[in-house]
């Protein structure tokens, strides 16, 4: 199938002023992501992933360069067009779940659509729908202290996907969960870029986690040093971690014996 392009950067610059002194979080960017597609984009604390996140969300405007979304050049849009640009076109998972205590799971999944001027019957249909997608339907009247960190974000990648974006930017999904609850989520991810034909961006400092994007775009000092594609599955690091488990408790049984 011939690949439709959903993102496109040229010549992407952000420049900061520190005093007298010049910083360049991102410094010359140039790269194509594709519909249907699950890119991560890596890098360590300081290397300018977070604010090609920011510039791709349309949350920070670039110094020089353009970023074309779905055709459109963000890079252009009032602060007006941008705020309905990322209410239309985006959704957002992030590394604390960001739900609203005061409200339960269907409600904070239901939200975003409010916006959209949908009626609350609609709202709460949808809601219900892709909270049974990602296998948290039996928890939508749960509070979000009621439930584990794995089913609140999976409640968030819920909320993300029933405004029906073009896009989906994940901000170190699994920075607050276990290495188990990582694997499901991770897993879940693929089922949705794979079977709802989304697009998924998500920005991470783990080479492990990105492993299991389709793409992976390495930046350092605010540059891209490499793209690398093929992606892990879940499944069979899941099957290593158990293993890794189940050998350490052998060893320290013997070590008690």
């Amino acid at each position: 199938m011939k690949k439709v392009p959903i993102i496109q950067v040229k010549n992407l610059y952000k420049i900061y002023r520190v005093g007298e002194t010049k910083v360049r979080a991102l410094n010359g960017v140039d790269f194509t992501l594709y519909k249907g597609e699950f890119c991560a984009i890596v890098g360590t604390s300081g290397s300018g992933k977070s604010t090609l996140l920011n510039m791709l969300a349309g949350l920070e405007k670039p110094t020089k360069g353009e970023i074309q979304i779905a055709g459109k050049h963000i890079e252009s849009l009032s602060e007006k067009e941008l705020v309905t640009f990322r209410r239309e076109k985006i959704g957002f998972i992030f590394q604390s779940y960001n739900l609203l205590n005061t409200m339960n799971a269907i409600e904070n999944v239901a939200m975003p659509l409010s916006f959209r001027g949908m009626n609350k019957k609609e709202r709460l249909a949808r809601a219900k729908k892709y909270m049974d997608l990602v296998g948290v339907g039996g928890q939508a009247k749960h509070m979000p202290n009621q439930m584990s960190g794995g089913q609140q974000q999976r409640v968030g990648i819920a909320r993300a996907l029933a405004v029906n974006p073009q896009i989906i930017f994940a901000d170190e999904p699994t920075g607050n969960l276990d290495s188990r609850t990582t694997m499901e989520v991770l897993r879940l991810m693929q089922k949705i870029v794979r079977e709802q034909k989304q697009t998924l961006v998500m920005v991470t400092h783990d080479n492990n986690l990105a492993s299991y994007a389709d793409r992976r775009i390495r930046i350092v000092d605010g540059k891209i040093v490499s793209i690398e594609e093929g992606a892990r599955q879940p499944e069979a690091a899941a099957g290593e971690a158990a293993d890794t488990e189940q050998t350490a408790d052998m060893s320290q049984k013997a070590g008690r014996n």
